[in-house]
């Protein structure tokens, strides 16, 4: 007698991984003890419904609460086997993930299961950074503004559609999330800082951290605050904290040839620095002192250290640019006393001289484009006609002429691609070459914001009109980034171990 023998086929693809480091990071503990559900939960706990719920995005790249139920149905033996209890489709409605959302969005709650969940992650993957990254961005949704989503400047190039603002500060060099902070999609970058090294603070337990950021952390008060937690930044000042005359006080040594900038190599992807390689950029560091309150109002003095780089590559684009748009004006200028036809002539010496200085205006060239304007002034004798006696016609011409004003052309270019960047932290610790390694690695965050917003966790476009919930869904979504970060730091290190590489990714 034959047996009937049944197969059943599951796809595992990489959820186990992907459950693995969330049992790692003990995120279902953590979620089960910080948000407790009413009486009338059923089936599986929160915690691990909210690990399925992670699994799906992170395999799937979908975060629609309705598409996880039939994938919950299409991998039950494996969340079985992963999870060592039953998943049924009906622990996995889109209901009862919305429900989970509610309780996700308890701002106090989650502040404290975010603060005992990076704890674990340092601990448990000896996570020793000491460089956070802070900085902004947005995620727009197709909803009329109100609540959360407000139209402000968008980051997406999209200030046409409301959205919300989101704070995040990340750990070097894993780009791993440390606080996530959801706004009002008007609401300024600048006070965003201060409360998110905050909640770093509280989680690391520890001072001495580097703050990276952009020009809106370098507000004094921001650095004042900073250095009272015996804390660093590093960031670049902006043109209101380092104006045109400012800048040319600092650079006056430079284009006087009176001080020689050092050239400043970026270490390899191994972390060594060859002396042979071309140098990314050229700088010099001046000090000054600076006295600020912080919060509270009590006044803190420092020392502050200010990198002066110029960056090569900014600087032969800049020059680039500039060279064409005198080209431009030169071009235009000159062809001011054209004879066209239907084309008027410049009447006279002041129109034409207005009409220069216009243009020059309108490229941004002043000063660097020589213009002369003369009048051409013309007599020829016209014959006697009959009885008419013979007379002199005078006519006049304006000429207008442009060239290249060689000297302060080159005086500009040798000014361009400079910018001033600001840190607490003494030389012995901070070189000047590290502090410009420092800042351009904050595509570690910008990759993060990737992430989130793109293709590997989607987040946008929002499809929640409920704002408690946009909140709890990006605080979720900051536990995937994790998962990706700390994915990608355990594969680093066993190539490291190995040493091995990756080619193709």
């Amino acid at each position: 007698m034959s047996k009937k023998i049944t197969a059943t086929h599951e796809r595992v693809d990489d959820i186990p991984a992907i459950i693995a480091h969330l049992k790692k990071m003990r995120v279902a503990a953590l979620l089960d003890t910080h948000f407790p559900p009413n009486g009338n939960w059923q089936g599986v706990s929160l915690g691990k419904t909210t690990v399925v719920w992670l699994a799906c995005i992170l395999s799937e790249g979908d975060h629609r609460l309705y598409r996880v139920e039939p994938w919950g149905k299409g991998h039950q033996r494996t969340l079985r086997r992963c999870l060592g209890s039953e998943v049924t489709p009906r622990d996995l409605p889109d209901d009862r993930l919305a429900t989970t959302l509610d309780y996700l969005s308890v701002a106090e709650r989650w502040a404290a299961c975010e603060r005992d969940l990076n704890q674990s992650v340092l601990r448990v993957y000896d996570l020793q950074g000491r460089v956070v990254r802070v900085d902004t961005t947005t995620a727009g949704a197709s909803v009329t503004p109100e609540g959360l989503c407000q139209l402000g400047h968008s980051t997406d190039h999209r200030p046409d559609l409301p959205h919300v603002k989101i704070a995040m500060a990340v750990l070097d060099p894993l780009g791993v999330p440390l606080t996530t902070t959801v706004v009002a999609g008007h609401t300024a970058d600048a006070p965003r800082y201060l409360p998110e090294s905050a909640k770093v603070r509280q989680t690391a337990q520890r001072t001495g951290l580097t703050y990276v950021g952009d020009c809106k952390l370098a507000a004094i008060g921001t650095r004042a605050e900073i250095v009272a937690h015996q804390d660093s930044s590093l960031c670049p000042l902006s043109a209101k904290q380092m104006p045109e005359a400012a800048l040319d006080r600092v650079l006056d040594p430079v284009l006087r040839d009176v001080l020689e900038p050092s050239a400043i190599r970026l270490p390899n992807a191994d972390g060594v620095r060859d002396e042979t390689d071309d140098p990314v950029a050229m700088g010099f560091v001046s000090t000054v002192a600076l006295s600020a309150p912080e919060q509270s109002g009590q006044s803190h003095t420092w020392q502050e250290r200010r990198l002066v780089v110029r960056s090569l590559a900014f600087a032969t684009t800049q020059a680039k640019h500039l060279r064409q748009r005198v080209a431009r004006a030169v071009t235009e200028i000159n062809a001011l006393d054209e004879r066209q036809h239907g084309k008027q002539r410049v009447p006279d010496e002041a129109t034409a001289s207005q009409a220069a200085a216009a243009l020059m205006a309108t490229h941004r060239v002043a000063g660097l484009v020589n213009v002369t304007v003369m009048t051409e002034v013309h007599e020829h004798a016209k014959r006697r006609d009959g009885t008419r006696p013979a007379t002199t016609v005078r006519s006049e011409r304006v000429r207008v002429g442009a060239a290249r004003a060689e000297a302060p052309l080159a005086h500009a270019v040798r000014r361009l691609g400079w910018r001033v960047y600001a840190t607490n932290h003494p030389a012995e610790e901070v070189s000047l070459a590290q502090g410009v390694a420092a800042y351009r690695s904050a595509y570690l965050i910008a990759q993060g914001f990737g992430r989130l917003k793109g293709r590997s966790l989607s987040l946008t476009p929002l499809f929640l009109h409920d704002a408690q919930r946009v909140v709890a869904l990006i605080c979720l979504l900051s536990i995937a980034l994790r998962v990706l970060g700390l994915r990608q730091c355990v594969v680093r290190r066993n190539l490291q171990q190995r040493s091995a590489t990756l080619k193709g990714i």
